[in-house]
């Protein structure tokens, strides 16, 4: 990959403009800098807008984003940006759970002018491909704007988002800016079975690891140079100032707005890669409670799962026998047991080992154990390992080792596209 500098710029501080090129993988340009401590990140937004938005100069702008798109002061972009006359904002498009976040998991808002702005906001969800591309020019904009908070697991459905849309705007002819914000469970590292391609869905589209301890923007580059460079999109990139690959979500000072109605804290986040396992099997992830996620449990279960889990001494969390009755999805209005998971040090805490060490124990302690018939726990691993080796009578540290030799190879990819340290 060449590197080439040109020129500088100023977003709140001394920056430069990086040229990004490669052989095959089209040009990527990105507005960097460095931050100074803990508590004063500056998003990839709050940056462009402090620049007077000169990457969007004389452009029709359409914006990938839903509630998490929001400035330091808890303002929405669109509704920033809408005003501003430095900036040409013509479109919306929405996600899952749709631009103002009003569906649940599976679903999203439909095509609908937005009632504060006027603008239309176009309907992404289940769409790629050609008939994206089509969206994007019948929307009329020239450059396509993404900015949605990520959960760092790889069946989060935005990063898929991200990824549609850069297809499809290379199939459209539209440039394409990504702008950064934090990974809440860190970028410290890569965790997890990488996905096998015959997996392939919009809970993982290509072979990235489960927990991908990444950005948006690193995302971007590697999707970019990595999986689409047969057809590479005009890529621009505006990095955060002020973060570290280390920082927690509560450690950067910007405020926190749920990326969808299951995901309520950073917290939920920080166990989500892991946890996220039981929408496989028949227990219940928590949906339909207020830690869900954190709470994990069915009809039949009783404190030996508690018990059995706690005794691996897993490192950094602990797991307290818990009764719950979800308002919604599965066991809805019934009370089931189970655990709950509390995470007690966050610095040493695996949540994909954890996930695993959790449906061991499930396994063996109770005999109603039992995956969905559709496997799709097949489709949130990336592969049949994970289960086989589970109904084979494995433990936590086997299933684990049966993914070391492809994660490495991945975080070795992953390396060439880090921004920050």
């Amino acid at each position: 990959m060449n590197l080439s500098r040109r020129g500088l710029l100023t977003a709140g501080g001394a920056v430069g403009a990086l040229a990004v090129t490669a052989a095959g993988t089209g040009t990527a340009a990105a507005l960097t800098g460095q931050g100074s401590g803990r508590g004063g990140v500056r998003t990839g937004f709050d940056r462009l807008a402090a620049d007077g938005y000169r990457l969007l100069k004389g452009r029709k702008v359409g914006l990938v984003t839903n509630p998490t798109g929001i400035t330091s002061d808890a303002r929405h972009i669109v509704d920033v940006m809408h005003p501003d006359d430095r900036v040409n904002l013509t479109a919306v498009f929405g996600p899952e759970h749709g631009f103002r976040g009003t569906a649940q998991a599976g679903g999203s808002e439909g095509y609908y002018d937005d009632p504060a702005t006027g603008l239309p906001v176009y309907d992404t969800y289940l769409k790629s491909g050609q008939a994206l591309a089509d969206i994007f020019t019948a929307s009329g904009v020239d450059t396509v704007v993404f900015d949605i908070q990520d959960a760092g697991a790889r069946f989060y459905t935005y990063i898929w988002t991200l990824y549609d849309c850069m297809q499809a705007a290379a199939l459209a002819g539209k440039r394409f800016v990504v702008l950064d914000r934090p990974n809440p469970a860190t970028g410290r590292a890569a965790l997890g079975p990488v996905m096998e391609p015959a997996f392939a869905t919009f809970v993982g589209r290509r072979e990235i690891s489960q927990a991908h301890g990444m950005t948006v923007t690193e995302l971007a580059l590697l999707f970019n140079a990595e999986f689409l460079a047969e057809r590479p999109v005009e890529l621009e990139i505006v990095t955060m100032s002020g973060w570290r690959r280390s920082d927690f979500f509560d450690e950067t000072g910007l405020p926190w707005v749920p990326p969808s109605p299951n995901m309520p804290t950073p917290e939920t986040a920080l166990v989500y890669s892991g946890t996220c396992l039981f929408e496989g099997t028949n227990l219940s992830e928590g949906r339909g409670t207020t830690r869900p996620f954190e709470l994990l449990g069915a009809e039949g279960v009783d404190r030996r799962w508690a018990a059995a889990a706690n005794a691996l001494g897993l490192p950094g969390v602990a797991f307290r026998e818990a009764y719950f009755a979800p308002t919604f999805s599965k066991f809805q209005g019934r009370t089931v047991g189970g655990v709950q998971v509390h995470v007690q040090d966050r610095a040493v805490f695996d949540p994909v080992r954890t996930g695993i060490a959790l449906l061991v124990t499930a396994k063996q302690s109770w005999s109603g154990f039992a995956w969905r018939p559709d496997n799709w726990i097949d489709k949130l691993t990336g592969n049949t390992r994970v289960r086989t080796m589970i109904d084979a009578g494995a433990g936590t540290d086997e299933v684990v080792g049966a993914w070391e030799a492809d994660l490495a190879k991945f975080r070795a990819i992953r390396k060439r596209y880090l921004q920050y340290r």
